[in-house]
């Protein structure tokens, strides 16, 4: 059902794609938008149990998109280092493929929530929790859930030079 990386030599393993999106803070969310326009929106973002999750508002264009259609792709780029000499970049990125999931229920948001509070504000988790707390008492909070299908990550051949370096040069 997914296309195979034509580059196969540049494409990361499964745990590095993995580690890229569970260190990155945020990605690029791709939806079907308005009118068979692609929408792509960046947000932040946390990685865990092969899930990535969000929270956002309850109404706009990337919540009306998921639920007209849950199939999305999230892409992190982890380095873009442009080298004008060389005309290229040193590149590390990854896209996932998944089906999204609005999440509503009180124990999935407080899920949610605590994770990315883990993740961005790991000294200030009651502060999180306190907000955490009025928001789904104001009713004013989604978190959106994608359960990932197919995970890619690709490094350009600066990068995959760099790396046979280095690992001739430890060995």
């Amino acid at each position: 059902m997914f296309r195979e990386m034509r580059r196969f030599k540049q494409q990361l393993s499964k745990d590095e794609c993995e580690a890229i999106l569970r260190d990155a803070t945020s990605g690029v969310l791709a939806v079907q938008g308005d009118d068979g326009y692609p929408y792509a929106v960046p947000v932040s973002h946390v990685y865990r149990d092969g899930k990535i999750a969000f929270h956002c508002a309850k109404t706009g264009h990337k919540i009306d998109a998921i639920r007209a259609s849950e199939k999305v792709s999230f892409c992190v780029v982890a380095q873009d280092e442009v080298m004008p000499v060389e005309r290229t970049t040193a590149f590390i990125s990854v896209i996932a493929f998944g089906r999204a999931r609005i999440v509503e229920d009180e124990p999935g948001l407080r899920k949610i929530a605590g994770w990315i509070g883990e993740k961005f504000c790991p000294n200030h988790l009651e502060g999180c929790f306190q907000e955490t707390d009025e928001v789904i008492a104001a009713n004013r909070m989604y978190c959106v859930e994608i359960d990932v299908e197919h995970l890619t990550g690709k490094c350009g051949s600066q990068v995959l030079k760099r790396r046979r370096a280095a690992e001739q040069g430890a060995g």
